[in-house]
């Protein structure tokens, strides 16, 4: 069966490493797309505008398809990486995690900054809380007064969400389905007289 749910954190935290003078501060950030994503490290650029380096790691998607590291400036491998590795370490996805550097004046060689990086990213995410969130597939439904029993019925039995209701001549009402049991709906809404649906979306 197809997963239909995946684990995040719910709401930005912070962490922090100290190593030989230099400061690592770490911030995790529950993302949605590149987009967001971009304009966070944006952001972190501004605001910590004296930093050496902003480098980070994100993992975004239920299937977790989608992710990029950067090392901004350190030696290959040595930060991004080891940042990815603890998204990956806690299963995460829907997340975006940046460490900013505060050079302390001695090099730490890559062994050292691998473990900062990593240490760092831990740091942030034993910091917030993870939570397991459920994908649902979105449909707006149109059918006749008389259908109304056949369609809360379904909604009991599937455990579906709903919203957006009007109730009239013709109602209208839209529902969420685990996308795991889309198959399994749509032909149950198929079976149902006088119903038309619309696939309105996957989040």
């Amino acid at each position: 069966m197809e997963s239909d749910t995946y684990l995040t954190i719910r709401a930005f935290s912070e962490g922090l490493y100290k190593e030989k003078g230099s400061r690592f501060l770490s911030f995790a950030y529950p993302v949605r797309s590149p987009e967001e994503v971009k304009q966070i490290i944006t952001d972190i650029r501004k605001l910590h505008h004296s930093a050496r380096h902003h480098c980070y790691a994100w993992m975004i998607g239920l299937e977790r398809e989608s992710w990029r590291i950067n090392d901004d400036g350190e030696p290959s491998g040595t930060a991004g990486k080891p940042i990815l590795g603890q998204i990956n370490s806690f299963g995460l996805t829907n997340i975006l995690i940046v460490v900013t550097r505060y050079f302390g004046g001695k090099l730490l060689g890559a062994a050292g900054l691998i473990n900062a990086y990593r240490t760092a990213a831990e740091d942030a995410i034993r910091n917030s809380q993870i939570i397991e969130l459920t994908v649902r597939d979105h449909f707006e439904l149109v059918f006749p007064w008389p259908s109304m029993n056949e369609v809360m019925k379904l909604i009991k039995e599937e455990n579906l969400s709903q919203s957006d209701q009007l109730f009239d001549t013709d109602c209208r009402i839209t529902i969420g389905a685990r996308c795991s049991i889309h198959e399994r709906v749509v032909s149950a809404l198929e079976r149902i007289e006088g119903l038309r649906y619309t696939f309105s979306g996957r989040h």
